[in-house]
């Protein structure tokens, strides 16, 4: 019997294949990064062939480090980078355009319009989310209506539009299924998340004709099979979820309370809120966390453009480091007597701000400052940004926040600095868990267990094992020193955008 889970997680800075075997341990890994593109200022883009030829290399490539065949694969979970917008053909599922990614903001003036029209209350009870060009109906309104012959296409039934996820799921099954599961869906701006479906409502305010739209599934459902040319065998696709989701899946996040947060490219933390659909009055986001067997559990979301993406930064931009493992360690030579702040708001602040037209900053300068200053500075705004969420997250849902502990993913969480300045920050403990790829992990879950090869939830949330735990250090006039300086440069960023 085939004893492997193959987990797609195509983010987006780089498309990852990984090979769990039935005991959720890695057995493989392929990893391919891919260009990024900035046509004009906050405008990001990506090529959606070359993000598919990425995908079919690092699935080979992960199965052939794991020394099995494709034979040996069970069934493919898919994680996505979410909002991300794909418009294709129907015949010949060639897209219209480049894939507008969630941290594009060239539909920032039309969310304003609406704004302005007093839409935004109507849109947050129905999706939970905010106007904010991060998510997927303005960007997809401008595909339709800057793309030469896209509306009228569209309109005709020859178009389709899709998350990363979908497009994936189309080509893999040579077009035989259109479809998305609950979590991509509800980040799109027009998917009803007390309904559970497509809004008529907010189709008509984007003008999005209903048909490009794919059938939305559970995270753990038939998602078909992929196509025996690609692979060389027919692999059912029975697991898909959003990063994040995934993330909080793969953290066993599923008791009501449980928060976890991902330091990736942004920083995304998600709290269970459980059958409780919160509206935060606090500028967070309303989520699904996961939907399984048709039944929805809720989540408060605080989302962060820049985490990782500081640190990339600091490696392509000022080219101050080679690596990222150097910023830790330039942290730890810094001149403790300097308060260098950095807002990271290259493409915006997000929550709980949710300023589009915010711009980064550099506070505290002085002729002493240099690469570890500004490093520590980088490694730091993670931390302070972090924290804005989890107050703001309390005051939303006061219920069991108090002594909570946070689950942390993601690339940035390899270093023990980092790690240890989160806690300090947020003077709460931060859990790192033994497999770092919980976002992979999550969706070879569901798969796993939709295919009978893995455990339930129960079964899976008993296996999640604790690697390090930080707890904080900071002195307490310190810790309120230092948020305090932060809270003045965001004011200032917000102030000076």
């Amino acid at each position: 019997m085939s004893k492997l889970i193959l987990a797609i997680d195509q983010g987006t800075t780089s498309s990852r294949a990984i090979c769990f075997d039935q005991n959720h341990k890695i057995t493989g890994l392929g990893q391919q990064e891919f260009t990024q593109h900035y046509p004009k200022s906050g405008w990001v883009e990506h090529d959606p062939e070359e993000i598919w030829q990425s995908v079919v290399a690092t699935c080979k490539q992960a199965v052939e480090t794991a020394k099995a065949t494709m034979a040996d694969v069970a069934a493919i979970g898919i994680t996505n980078q979410r909002e991300t917008v794909v418009v294709w053909d129907k015949v010949t599922g060639k897209p219209v355009y480049n894939a507008i990614v969630w941290q594009d903001r060239r539909t920032q003036k039309e969310c304003l319009k609406l704004k302005k029209k007093g839409l935004e209350p109507r849109i947050r009870r129905k999706t939970g989310l905010l106007l904010d060009p991060y998510f997927s109906a303005t960007k997809l309104a401008w595909v339709l209506n800057k793309v030469s012959g896209a509306r009228k296409k569209a309109e005709k039934g020859e178009l389709l539009f899709g998350t990363i996820d979908s497009f994936l799921i189309w080509r893999l099954t040579g077009g035989q299924v259109h479809a998305t599961d609950a979590t991509n869906a509800s980040r799109t701006l027009l998917f009803n998340i007390a309904e559970n479906d497509w809004d008529a409502e907010l189709l008509k305010l984007f003008n999005i004709p209903r048909a490009m739209l794919p059938e939305v599934k559970d995270c753990a459902d038939d998602y078909g099979v992929t196509e025996a040319g690609i692979f060389g065998a027919e692999i059912p696709i029975l697991g898909v979820a959003g990063d994040q989701h995934a993330a909080m899946i793969g953290q066993a996040c599923f008791e009501k309370g449980m928060l976890k947060a991902t330091f990736g490219t942004g920083c995304f933390a998600l709290l269970n809120t459980g059958k409780d659909k919160v509206l935060s009055r606090n500028r967070l986001l309303t989520t699904i966390a996961y939907r399984l067997n048709g039944e929805v559990t809720y989540a408060l979301e605080g989302s962060i453009f820049v985490a990782g993406a500081a640190v990339q930064w600091l490696r392509d931009g000022l080219k101050i480091i080679k690596t990222a493992a150097e910023t830790g360690e330039l942290a730890l030579k810094a001149d403790e007597t300097q308060d260098v702040y950095l807002v990271p708001a290259f493409v915006g602040l997000g929550a709980p701000h949710w300023d589009a037209e915010a711009r980064g900053a550099i506070y505290g300068l002085t002729r002493n400052s240099g690469p570890a200053e500004i490093s520590k500075a980088a490694l730091e705004s993670v931390a302070y940004q972090a924290h804005d969420l989890l107050e703001a997250m309390h005051k939303d849902w006061k219920a069991n926040t108090d002594h909570i502990v946070l689950r942390v993913d993601g690339g940035m969480v390899a270093s023990d600095w980092t790690m240890q300045n989160l806690s300090d920050i947020l003077n709460a403990p931060v859990d790192r868990p033994v497999i770092l790829e919980t976002t992979a992990l999550g969706a070879a879950w569901l798969a796993g267990m939709k295919a009978g090869l893995w455990g339930n939830m129960q079964d899976f949330a008993k296996d999640w094992q604790q690697q390090q735990r930080f707890e904080p250090v900071m002195e307490p006039a310190l810790r309120k020193r230092k948020i305090n300086g932060w809270h003045k440069s965001v004011r200032s960023t917000l102030r000076a955008k």
